[in-house]
């Protein structure tokens, strides 16, 4: 899935650096806020400055690099009160546990740290460091102590460390940290928090054990659904026969292969969607409360099969034992988004046509036959083949059809969320 040169157009990022050996990876993150269309500038500590060298970040940000020597007061916005009201969000990757102690405690002795001080809106910040050391009391403490200060902690990794030992304490990967920084700066107060349930993919439907019925769905429009749906603000459940690679991994994946396993996990995630969350103790009767539930939303863009085989058989079955032709036993499948359970849930329809004469009506019949809310028409031709990076779609209501134009498929999924808020 790529990344749109436009999805952070007009945002501006203030992004720190410390010094950690993850500081290289960086300069990869840096380079994925400016190829989505950020503006960014990156200011370092001083130990920083000892792992990379401020002109890579000059290179790749075409800005300054700001840190402990050359704060400027001088008329222009080069100090760390200017930054912090310049930037739409801060993000400081990598963050090491000393630098997690100072902002925990207040601390701002170097410019960076000012500049998180002086920032009060969301900051997001990546932890490195040793598996004893970011596992130590006093940085767990602190930890704590940021997540209740409108700090957000990207979690670290287990891996290989720089120490040569296995443990937890790598910074999280630059693209988790990237769509991370999406989701803070692209959330609308719609889908912010908002349970929604995304199929894809096309089923795979058993003959033997080794030989399977399914068709060409990539499940790529379910991936870039999800993901937009993410960087909105979403609670995301994707269920899907096929993922994009570079999905956030904050979205709850259920990896699936046949129609009957995709309904059984469907029904649940409905069920589950449709609960409300518990808020904190009430502060009168020291009992939990239910929060009002937004309602939930189900985008059905999995290709399910129409037909499934009669008889699945065990084991692999041999052409000698088969003969010359083999005739296979197919019956109608059960329709998920006809007999799931659409009550108090938003749904939206995915159609896949290939004669443009039919199409529409054809879309139209499910706002009525399955009880959709919408419906999403996607005409399969030559300039729009299935398993393609772009994609058209018409989207369908009752009483409106929006023609949503052809482009990569997570900004086509964008626009289709701000047709379905209307919904």
């Amino acid at each position: 899935m790529e990344i749109p040169s436009n999805l952070l157009a007009g945002k501006k990022i203030l992004l720190g650096v410390t010094g950690s050996i993850a500081a290289y990876k960086s300069l990869e993150l840096l380079r994925l806020y400016i190829k989505a269309g950020a503006e960014v500038r990156v200011v370092m500590t001083p130990s920083a400055k000892k792992f990379v060298a401020p002109l890579s970040f000059e290179a790749l940000s075409r800005n300054r690099v700001l840190d402990d020597t050359n704060e400027s007061w001088a008329g222009d916005d080069f100090n760390h009160i200017k930054m912090a009201q310049w930037a739409d969000l801060v993000v400081i990757a990598p963050v090491t546990a000393n630098t997690i102690a100072k902002l925990a405690n207040g601390i701002a002795d170097t410019i960076l740290t000012q500049c998180a001080l002086a920032y009060p809106g969301i900051k997001l910040i990546a932890p490195s460091a040793n598996t004893n050391m970011i596992q130590n009391p006093m940085i767990q403490a602190s930890q704590k102590m940021l997540a209740i200060a409108n700090y957000e902690i990207i979690e670290t990794q287990t891996k290989e460390l720089a120490c040569q030992v296995v443990g937890d304490g790598a910074m999280a990967e630059p693209l988790e940290i990237f769509w991370r920084s999406a989701r803070e700066l692209l959330k609308n107060e719609f889908w912010n928090n908002r349970r929604v349930i995304v199929t894809g993919g096309g089923t795979i439907e058993k003959l033997d054990d080794v030989r399977t019925i399914s068709n060409r769905s990539s499940g790529k429009m379910a991936s870039a659904l999800a993901t937009a749906l993410f960087v909105r603000g979403a609670d995301v459940n994707l269920i899907a026969t096929r993922f994009e690679s570079n999905l956030p991994t904050s979205i709850h994946t259920i990896d699936v292969e046949s129609s009957e396993e995709m309904g059984e996990y469907l029904t649940d995630s409905i069920r589950i969607a449709k609960k409300g969350k518990l808020s904190k103790a009430s502060l009168i009767h020291d009992e939990p409360i239910a929060l009002i539930q937004k309602e939930p939303f189900l985008f059905m863009a999995a290709a399910v099969s129409d037909y499934i085989p009669t008889h699945p058989q065990s084991g692999k079955l041999k052409k000698e034992m088969l003969g010359e032709s083999w005739t296979i036993s197919m019956k109608q499948n059960i329709d998920l988004l006809a007999t799931c359970n659409k009550e108090g849930i938003k749904t939206v329809a995915f159609k896949a046509e290939t004669d443009p004469a039919v199409a529409t009506q054809n879309a139209k019949n499910l706002l009525v036959n399955k009880g959709a809310n919408a419906v999403c028409l996607n005409i399969i031709d030559e300039s729009n083949p299935f398993g393609s990076d772009t994609n058209r779609i018409d989207f369908i209501t009752a009483d409106t059809t929006i023609a949503l134009p052809t482009c990569d498929k997570l900004t086509l999924s964008l626009k289709l969320l701000d047709e379905a808020e209307r919904l």
